[in-house]
């Protein structure tokens, strides 16, 4: 049985987590494991909610299941939840690889940024003759970012020359946080440092799109360094002198030293991959490296990439289309399924769409709400394939997170995405073995997209359903004015989106079905037998006073047992039998005379997979129980 090792990071540093994952996958070729990333897209200037609903993807694995667990802090510049992770590591007793941050006795794995940052440093002071430095980093508790910053900071003091850092600005990662910065620099007149040096290559492009809006020109009035050396920073103009991290290098070692923990080490160790500093056109060099090889590259490969681009929006279009035409829950599932069967060439054949099953039962009534720290017991199968093989169930076990999953065979990448409006969890997607749609946010716009869809799919019926619902005078009976069968079949909903959540719950469903209504009306006219069923109502509603009762036919009513009626429904029972009249099928009836057939039955975990389930099983009871009253056999 293969191993599986739990990855967890959000995807905006794409490049560099698609050189990570790289190098973790060949480590692990000649062994059998799979990685399951768990991957969302949060940004520090995302709304509370937002970020709650992206990063709850973290939530879904059970770590108890798994053989080990990465993050991947590059890209998960959010201390809490890396704390939180190792946490659940730490209890699920299973190995726990850091990269690019580090906790006390956790084994983690970096690049040498300090080193490689000093040697950038001494570059552009010895062959560029700057002074004046300007420092945009990341956050103020990031590792990397603090790493860098003191290798600058001592580099300078070795030199005895600090008083030459005169800015260390903090960009919490945001490209237009910098380059609000850069605009208000130039707009105020005070002169530009010698050289801006940014944490990533992201901000120095950037930084250098930000200098030229407003005038200036790198490297002519300005040098310009990032971090990553990613592709885009390679063919940029000017070309960006960056650090390359060998990110593909520290996947590998993450793997090794999850070995060396499985095979007893105590962990703890830290290994560091070595970097190296790549001059480029953006600090003045032109001969370290041919720029333009690289793109005219790119600039060949542009237009194959333009053309996936137009099919592959046209695909997310069909999906809109599709989703948005549905008018009920049931079609939005058959529809899309449907869909994906006929067309799944940018999904793959591993693809899966799974959503809450209480995203389908909060349409219809809005007191239902979606989960937002966790995820359901049971998931519903909008579309499943894994190895082409499309999964036959309706609903599926989350705790095994794949439909279909194969154990055994070759390895293999899942990649876990979240589909959320703010904080509420509306399900999760799923791809497989697809490095490349991670580095080029095919993923991003695909997820995001289809949350976006589904939103207002919700968002419309939810909408058209409180519109009919007013047309039902607020559920109520007018004979008896107890609660009517729409009202009944909302309740139903209800306790089904509660057995979901939580199958510990405990309720009963009590059936009710009045005796001799016909034979009152035919002898004595409608009147008489709405005073009858009117009798027999309020005996109902006396026995059972805690919980709601519904008339859900002519001569049927249900009443829903929760808190003191549950704990003493045996009781309540033998009160409404002991309260009616003996059974009769002759005229005159007494005038108090009330006769009910009752059944009763309770929600059971172990057997009740639906509400309908308790209910059916009340009807049988029911049944049987005015088959005694009447003195005849059931069948």
């Amino acid at each position: 049985m293969k191993k599986k090792i739990a990855v967890f990071t959000t995807g905006w540093g794409s490049e560099i987590l698609s050189r990570f994952l790289s190098g973790m996958t060949d480590a692990l070729k000649e062994d059998q494991a799979d990685i399951f990333l768990f991957l969302c897209y949060p940004t520090f200037l995302d709304t509370p909610a937002i970020k709650q609903g992206e990063m709850n993807i973290f939530n879904l694995p059970d770590l108890h299941d798994f053989d080990g667990a990465v993050i991947f802090a590059s890209g998960l510049d959010y201390q809490d939840k890396i704390d939180e992770i190792v946490s659940r590591a730490n209890e699920a007793g299973i190995p726990i690889i850091l990269q690019g941050t580090k906790r006390e006795g956790i084994s983690s794995v970096g690049s040498d940024n300090y080193q490689a940052m000093k040697d950038l440093c001494k570059h552009v002071r010895e062959e560029h003759g700057v002074k004046t430095i300007s420092f945009f980093a990341g956050t103020k508790d990031s590792h990397d970012s603090g790493l860098r910053l003191d290798a600058v900071r001592d580099y300078l003091k070795e030199n005895n020359c600090e008083e030459d850092l005169v800015e260390v600005f903090y960009t919490n990662w945001e490209n237009s946080i910098a380059a609000n910065h850069v605009s208000e620099m130039c707009s105020s007149g005070e002169a530009l440092p010698d050289v801006f040096i940014c944490a990533n290559d992201g901000l120095a492009m950037t930084v250098c799109v930000a200098l030229t809006e407003n005038g200036y020109e790198v490297p002519r009035d300005a040098l310009i360094t990032g971090v990553d050396y990613i592709d885009d920073s390679k063919v940029f103009d000017p070309s960006i002198a960056s650090v390359d991290q060998c990110f593909r290098e520290m996947g590998a070692a993450a793997v090794e030293l999850w070995k060396e923990q499985l095979a007893g080490d105590e962990g703890g160790r830290t290994e560091m991959i070595p970097c190296k500093f790549i001059p480029g056109e953006s600090c003045n060099c032109y001969s370290f490296r041919n720029s333009d090889q690289v793109r005219r590259r790119m600039g060949r490969d542009a237009y194959s990439k333009r053309a996936m681009t137009t099919y592959f929006e046209r695909k997310l279009n069909v999906i809109d289309s599709t989703v948005l035409s549905c008018l009920t829950y049931l079609e939005l599932k058959e529809n899309l399924h449907n869909l994906l069967v006929q067309n799944h060439d940018y999904e793959g054949n591993s693809f899966h769409v799974l959503l809450e099953p209480n995203f389908g039962l909060s349409i219809y009534d809005t007191r239902i709400k979606l989960s937002t720290e966790n995820y359901s017991r049971k998931m519903d199968v909008v579309y499943s394939s894994e190895d082409g093989k499309i999964f036959s169930g309706e609903v599926f076990d989350t705790n095994d997170l794949i439909p279909g999953y194969d154990p055994e065979g070759d390895n293999h990448l899942y990649v876990f995405l979240p589909v959320h409006e703010a904080e509420s969890t509306y399900g999760y997607l799923i791809f497989r073995d697809c490095i490349e749609k991670v580095e080029n946010h095919f993923l991003l716009t695909y997820y995001t997209r289809m949350a976006l869809a589904l939103e207002k799919f919700r968002h419309a019926l939810t909408l058209d359903h409180i519109n009919k619902r007013l047309l039902d005078l607020m559920g109520k009976d007018p004979l008896t004015h107890v609660n009517n069968r729409m009202a009944f079949e909302d309740k139903e909903k209800f306790l089904q989106s509660q057995i979901n959540s939580d199958p510990e719950m405990q309720f009963g469903i009590a059936m009710f079905d009045v005796n001799n209504l016909k034979m009152i009306n035919d002898s004595l006219g409608h009147e008489a037998g709405d005073a009858y069923l009117l009798r027999a109502c309020h005996l109902i509603c006396q026995v059972f006073k805690h919980s709601p009762v519904y008339r859900i036919g002519g001569d049927e009513f249900v009443a829903v047992l929760t808190g003191e009626d549950y704990e003493n429904r045996d009781e309540r029972m033998k009160t409404i039998n002991d309260s009616m009249s003996t059974y009769s099928a002759e005229m005159p009836l007494p005038s108090d005379y009330v006769s009910i057939a009752c059944g009763l039955a309770v929600y059971d975990k172990n057997t009740d997979a639906a509400v309908t389930d308790v209910a059916k099983r009340a009807d049988d009871k029911m049944y049987k129980d005015k088959a005694e009253k009447k003195g005849t056999k059931t069948v």
